[in-house]
């Protein structure tokens, strides 16, 4: 799951032999076949017993102990490979392939999606106070930053407006008092990206971001070099304040000194689909392969793309991909690169569906973190019944949301709401107007003294303490918390390959 740093095919020469089928099979199958005439309550009740059917025997043949050889592949993967698979280094490429030659074997129509992508690497990051007890502040340089002149970019200080959404907006910079300066801006409420802009808009020469907590600089960054449109850095929330509360009391320079190269490079998007299944009736899952630099992902995201693969894996097993046996809907599977970066696997694939495949995929579900060493139940709040964030999502959403809340209270299973908050890859597919839904169990976000009392577990501590690090291991994880989320997966996949009656198609 990323930090938050920044806010399709015919077959034309089958079409007579799939008329042909069609034909022979409909006193067999007709009402899965039907597709112009409104479903009658009679095939309703046929396709919600089928989904029936395959999801209860696939939520018995999926287990966190089958899942777990993939996670340990992984493991061995970016052990083999610097200690990551980030996207673009060979430990990604070797994840791809790992996932790609398993489906392919289990029957599979499989294929990559390469895509573009660049590498920052920072040779200079520095803030420098200027004048009477001067000082160097530490600095990260923001990923895909512009970077400064030689010896850096030396101007005065001018401070954002701090409100609920800082540096935000238009009005966080009045007229006239940015022109030339570098602003200071507290993080938080919107991604570095809309800061950068409005602080660009505003005329200002560069931006410094201030932490909202800890005591280290910001680590933020942008999607692709392109956004990168003055040069950007961040510094931790003491420093901040300090920086601030002398900036209010009088001018202050500052010399901002960045320094990076950026390296483009390509990397993979793994797409697989049942042989069989309306085209039109796509039912789509996704989650991220790549990791983080600074570790193997085994949890961000190594859980997510373990589970669907196990539960993939189990779909051909019942005869997903077998000659008359196939399920009522198409089935596709994506594991997506580059998540890390922004979303730009996911971003990247839905850019290239034409309007008619967007269309043609029904619903999107997506799990992202699946098995965190502290973890809660969350699952994304497809009906903003919690009110809280960014809304509900595209219509069939809440229904999506209420089928899985559903199946983990036959189950027993405390859980609780998550706004879509756009760090994961359902945020191309909501703003394409797809519904979606999913699981996770938390990533960098403190467990509550209640959460701790639903769930087990350590109050006042990360979900995840290993998020985005080195940690972030084989070693550490929940693997009750694995188990029932790839049941609510198997759940899921097995409902809607056969039945999609109930978000009303």
């Amino acid at each position: 799951m990323r930090d938050i740093r920044h806010r399709r095919r015919s077959i034309p020469a089958l079409a007579a032999l799939a008329a042909l089928a069609a034909l022979a099979a409909a006193a067999v199958a007709a009402p899965l076949l039907i597709a112009a005439a409104p479903a009658s309550a009679h095939d309703n009740d046929h396709r919600d017993r089928r989904g029936a059917k395959l999801a209860k025997e696939l939520v018995e043949e999926v287990t966190a102990r089958g899942a777990y050889r993939h996670l340990a592949k992984f493991q061995q993967i970016a052990d083999a490979n610097g200690g990551n698979r980030a996207a673009g280094t060979p430990g990604h490429a070797a994840s791809a392939a790992y996932v790609h030659d398993t489906l392919k074997k289990a029957g599979y129509d499989v294929s990559y999606q390469d895509f573009d992508i660049y590498e920052a690497h920072t040779r200079t990051e520095k803030t420098t106070v200027l004048g009477a007890g001067g000082r160097e502040l530490a600095t990260a340089a923001f990923t895909f930053t512009r970077s400064t002149p030689a010896g850096g970019l030396v101007a005065p200080l001018a401070l954002a407006r701090v409100d609920e959404t800082p540096g935000c907006t238009a009005d966080d910079y009045p007229a006239g008092a940015f022109t030339g300066k570098i602003v200071l801006v507290k993080r938080g409420a919107c991604t570095f990206a809309e800061k950068q802009r409005a602080a660009a808009a505003a005329g200002a020469v560069g931006v410094i971001v201030y932490n909202h907590s800890g005591t280290t600089p910001v680590r933020g960054g942008f999607s692709s070099p392109s956004e990168g449109v003055i040069p950007s850095a961040g510094i931790t929330l003491a420093d901040g304040e300090a920086l601030a509360a002398t900036a209010a009391a009088g001018e202050v320079k500052v010399r901002l000194d960045l320094d990076q190269e950026h390296v483009k490079k390509t990397t993979r998007n793994v797409i697989a689909e049942t042989r069989g299944g309306r085209a039109d009736r796509v039912v789509t899952l996704g989650s991220h392969l790549d990791s983080v630099p600074e570790g193997p992902g085994i949890n961000d995201n190594g859980s997510g793309s373990a589970g669907l693969l196990e539960v993939a894996l189990g779909l051909a097993d019942e005869g997903a991909n077998k000659k008359g046996k196939g399920t009522a809907n198409k089935v596709r599977f994506a594991w997506w690169s580059a998540e890390e970066l922004g979303l730009l696997g996911s971003e990247h694939y839905v850019a290239q569906l034409n309007e008619k495949q967007k269309k043609d995929i029904a619903l999107y579900l997506n799990f992202d973190m699946i098995a965190s060493p502290n973890p809660a139940q969350f699952v994304y709040d497809g009906d903003d019944s919690d009110k809280t964030g960014e809304g509900a999502g595209p219509a069939g959403s809440a229904q999506i949301e209420a089928l899985i809340n559903g199946f983990l209270d036959k189950k027993g299973k405390p859980h609780e709401g998550s706004d879509f908050d756009g760090r994961s890859d359902y945020g191309p597919f909501i703003a394409n107007g797809i519904p979606a839904g999913g699981t996770f169990t938390g990533a960098e976000g403190v467990k509550t003294a209640e959460q701790a009392k639903r769930y087990g577990g350590t109050a006042g501590a990360p979900y995840d303490p290993n998020y985005h690090g080195a940690g972030d291991t084989l070693k550490n994880l929940d693997l009750k918390a694995f188990d029932t989320n790839l049941d609510v997966i198997a759940h899921a996949v097995g409902t809607y390959a056969q039945d999609l009656s109930s978000i009303g198609k």
